[in-house]
């Protein structure tokens, strides 16, 4: 028994069985002596000289008995040997110099001051972990005392409970590097920041992410020292009501404003995190407390942390910066999570939403939807002040409506946000709203199936509700605006443009069926059929391949027939596209390249500033295809009948029929001199002279003459003269294509080769300009220069023939009785006859006759111009009987004679005179 031994040494020897970890003597020692080993001073004791690394459970018994203060004697004999050997004097200077450590700590809450039990297990505690790093042992220390006082366990649940799962439940392979006693002094963002830098960060991480808010952040704020306190550490809070009346709260908690900040920073950064949390966790209602009792808030505190919980959440949708279905998904189911705390009936999931359509309108008076509210969803999100992050049944319903919107336009493709379809509705800009629009219609008819009327049923009333968003009646009636994402754009503009989509995605039946059709025309007439046009010539430009019958210029040709009633065969509209698509067709035949590496391109015809010139590349890239004049022809007045010769000025009247007349005149003409041009760049004489003779010969008569008439036409003929010259100016070479039959022609190939010529000349006088007489009648003398003495050559061949047979052929020797001066003379004089008037002479005899007689003057009348080339490409002459036989080149020279008296006429100011029918 050690009842003898004094209080100094009894206190040395209290410490010695502490530092040797004897629980059992020392609890028989303060059984003993427990006026000397009072509570405070064996705690005290027990706190500096136990070994940190001793097992909680082998003291708790000890704790157990001084807290109950019921410490019981034992029996048990104690050896006092180590304090023996002391005198008095050197015990109580032993005792003296003891430095035990105090029970109170910086940083203690007020409940513990006073009591020295809470004050042991804390401290304890803190220095187990400081000393031995066994956190883990804590809760058998603490866990025995719950009920010892509220202190003990609100600090075992608010800073033991989350340090201890954060390091070694949660995250051990990551623990955070503080101590417990660093962890609780920590600032709230500091601890926020720790105890949730692994929540979430991995994919595989997410289904954990309520667990973490549950079981840290939970536990973690119910502590008193996380709130302001109304005793001058308490800030108010100002809360704004539905009614806009507002309300002082006397309560704020800056840890859980932090949490809230941590919250709404992951939905601007990584969504999933924010969305996952709100999912999982129902805020601290819902509170992980690992077993160890159970903990509330006051009614005024738990309404504060449910309120800015829910404006957290609010906020963090519109936050969600990805534009995706997954996102926008859940985005709402952050709005079903928020209806569910405000006891509010769930919105339907987008899918069933996106069907139904549900209408939206604003009860309140004075609207959300206005441009001053879009900055509150980028700025002071949770700020009290914020009506759009209000927890209330009018900010649910808009953003309902706006995440229905964002994901109506994000399914089809055209990527939306929350924020943007809010943009679209609160600033109403409508050039943005009109590009959104254009956007959300274009991928529509990038994804939309091939044979699907119900995908654009279906599409057409999203894009109705999206102007209105249900309630165009109720909106116009209330504020007299409507305030859907598309709220600016005319109902008509977006009708147009959904036509335009049927049309280009082929759903004509259906187009039909709603804007034709239909009772209730959503167009007009007008409108409905510009919008055709307008579709059909879209298709027209987009084709890349001129058979009508494939692709985009199939289908431009059966968008202008799907709407037989608006485009009849009659419409002027509907004939010009399809005289367009048959001058398309018609080219579809040949090849045709106008830049290098670059197909030919429908479009190209249509803007090109003189389409009739791409005739002429055809032409020069195809071999031979100058045979082909008819289609030529007809490829020449499709342009014509398209609109496509002269191009229509805005304001400028359409064409007459007398103008029309005289377009297709030269076009034809055109087209012809073109392939005048192309027979002699091939060498083919033959077949540029049959149409200049045929073709440019009798259609070029028709063309007015003199100054006066050129001015009255705005059309002018620049290219049957000019092809005629050209022809008139080919000489024959050892290229040049033979013809196919001489007829009753000269046999000599020469002569009738310039014979010719002489013909496409007189062509290009009866044609060409007064200014240009000049220098075809240069051309013409040369040729009929070469012409003579062609013919001289082959009469002399011809009487050394003669003179051959006489001698030698004919019977009785007839030519030797004729004398041989009589010969040479009979053949100077039918030379003489025949020899051809000089130029000169000609003009002389032109101007001559002009004079004397101008009204005997006159062009060869085209018919019967016509009819002597007939007859000269064959080599028959009409004659009356019993007069002398016209030559072909005296019929030529009478025809420059006319021609030129003619121009001689025009000039002198007289007015040439048709021939008599009859004559």
């Amino acid at each position: 028994m050690t009842t003898s031994i004094s209080a100094p040494k009894v206190v040395l020897l209290a410490v010695h069985l502490a530092t040797k970890a004897d629980i059992d003597s020392l609890t028989s020692l303060a059984s003993q002596h427990d006026k000397v080993l009072h509570t405070e001073l064996l705690l005290r004791i027990l706190l500096t000289c136990l070994p940190e690394t001793l097992k909680s459970s082998e003291y708790v018994s000890l704790l157990e008995r001084i807290d109950a203060d019921v410490v019981e004697e034992h029996p048990k004999d104690i050896d006092c040997s180590s304090v023996e050997h002391f005198t008095e004097t050197e015990a109580t200077k032993k005792v003296r110099r003891l430095r035990l450590l105090p029970l109170a700590a910086p940083g203690v809450s007020k409940e513990a001051l006073g009591d020295p039990i809470s004050l042991f297990l804390i401290q304890r505690a803190h220095r187990v972990d400081e000393e031995a790093g066994l956190l883990t042992q804590l809760p058998d220390l603490i866990v025995p005392f719950l009920d010892h006082s509220p202190c003990i366990r609100s600090w075992m649940i608010s800073a033991l409970l989350p340090l201890l799962r954060r390091n070694h439940e949660y995250y051990p392979d990551n623990p955070i590097h503080y101590t417990l006693s660093e962890f609780e002094n920590l600032n709230d963002r500091a601890a926020v920041s720790l105890l949730l830098d692994q929540t979430g960060n991995r994919e595989e991480d997410l289904p954990f992410i309520g667990r973490d808010l549950r079981g840290l952040m939970g536990p973690w704020l119910y502590n008193d020292a996380r709130w302001k306190r109304e005793d001058g550490n308490r800030a108010d809070l100002c809360v704004v009501s539905e009614s806009g009346e507002a309300t002082l709260k006397r309560n704020l908690c800056p840890g859980w404003e932090q949490m809230l900040e941590w919250l709404t920073t992951h939905a601007s950064k990584s969504w999933k995190v924010a969305v996952n949390a709100i999912e999982q966790w129902d805020g601290l209602d819902d509170v992980d407390l690992g077993g160890y009792g159970c903990m509330w808030f006051k009614d005024e505190e738990q309404g504060y942390l449910e309120q800015r919980y829910a404006r957290a959440a609010l906020a963090s949708a519109y936050l969600i910066p990805e534009a995706s279905v997954e996102a926008l998904a859940g985005v709402n189911s952050i709005i079903a999570k928020i209806m569910a705390l405000l006891d509010q009936d769930p919105y339907p999931t987008l899918q069933v939403a996106s069907t139904i359509l549900p209408p939206y309108s604003d009860n309140g008076t004075e609207s959300m939807l206005c441009p001053k509210n879009a900055t509150m969803m980028r700025n002071n999100l949770l700020e009290e002040s914020n009506i759009l992050t209000t927890p209330s049944a009018r900010s649910t319903r808009l953003l309902h409506a706006l995440t229905l919107s964002a994901f109506i336009l994000t399914k089809a493709g055209a990527l939306c946000t929350v924020r943007r379809a809010g943009e679209l509705a609160f600033l109403q800009h409508e050039r943005e709203q009109e590009a959104e629009a254009l956007n959300f219609i274009n991928k529509l008819r990038n994804n939309a199936p091939k044979a699907d009327d119900k995908y654009w049923i279906r599409a057409r009333n999203e894009l109705m509700w999206l102007r209105d968003w249900g309630a165009e009646e109720a909106e116009e009636s209330s504020h007299g605006k409507i305030h859907g994402v598309f709220g600016q754009l005319k109902k008509e503009f977006l009708e147009v443009e959904c036509l335009k989509a049927f049309l280009s995605s082929g759903r004509y039946s259906l187009a039909r069926s709603i804007f034709e059709d239909s009772p209730a025309k959503p167009l007009s007439n007008e409108v409905l059929e510009g919008t055709i046009i307008a579709a059909a010539m879209n298709a027209y430009d987009d084709a890349s391949n001129t058979n009508r019958s494939r692709g985009r210029l199939l289908e431009c040709d059966d968008i202008i027939h799907a709407f037989p009633k608006t485009m009849p065969e009659n419409n002027p509209a509907a004939q010009r596209i399809e005289a367009l698509l048959k001058a398309t067709h018609g080219l579809s035949k040949y090849r045709l390249v106008l830049k290098p590496n670059q197909p030919f391109r429908p479009v190209v015809l249509r803007v090109h500033s003189d389409p009739i010139s791409i005739i002429g590349k055809v032409l020069e890239q195809n071999p031979e295809s100058h045979t082909r004049l008819q289609d030529f022809l007809e490829i020449g007045a499709n342009m014509v009948e398209a609109g496509l010769a002269t191009r229509d000025k805005p304001g400028k009247p359409s064409p007459t029929s007398e103008e029309m007349s005289e377009q297709r005149s030269l076009a034809e003409k055109r087209v012809t001199a073109m392939c005048v041009d192309a027979a002699l760049t091939e060498d083919d004489f033959e077949t540029a002279y049959s149409y200049v003779v045929n073709r440019l010969g009798s259609i070029g008569g028709s063309t007015p003459v003199g100054s006066s008439a050129r001015q009255a036409s705005a059309f002018v003929d620049d290219y049957s003269w000019k092809a005629a010259l050209q022809a008139g100016k080919y000489r024959r070479t050892a290229r040049t294509l033979r013809p196919t039959h001489i007829g009753t022609s000269s046999g000599n190939p020469d002569i009738r080769h310039l014979e010719k010529r002489m013909e496409c000349l007189s062509a290009a006088l009866r044609i060409a300009p007064p200014a240009t007489l000049q220098e075809i009648l240069n051309v013409f003398r040369r040729c009929e220069e070469e012409l003579d003495a062609a013919v001289k050559t082959e009469d002399e061949q011809e009487s050394a023939w003669d003179d051959k047979g006489d001698v030698k052929a004919m019977p009785g020797a007839f030519s030797m009785t004729v004398p041989a001066g009589v010969k040479k003379q009979t053949r100077a004089k039918s030379r003489q006859e025949e020899a051809p008037m000089s130029l000169f002479e000609l003009s002389r005899v032109s101007m001559s006759r002009a004079q004397q007689n101008f009204n005997l003057l006159s062009s060869l009348q085209r018919s019967g111009q016509a009819r002597d080339d007939a007859q000269d490409a064959q080599g028959e002459l009409e004659h009356t009987p019993g007069q002398p036989k016209a030559r072909k080149r005296d019929q030529l020279r009478e025809a420059a004679v006319g021609t030129l008296a003619s121009g001689v006429g025009w000039l002198i100011g007289a007015q040439p005179v048709k021939p008599n029918e009859n004559e």
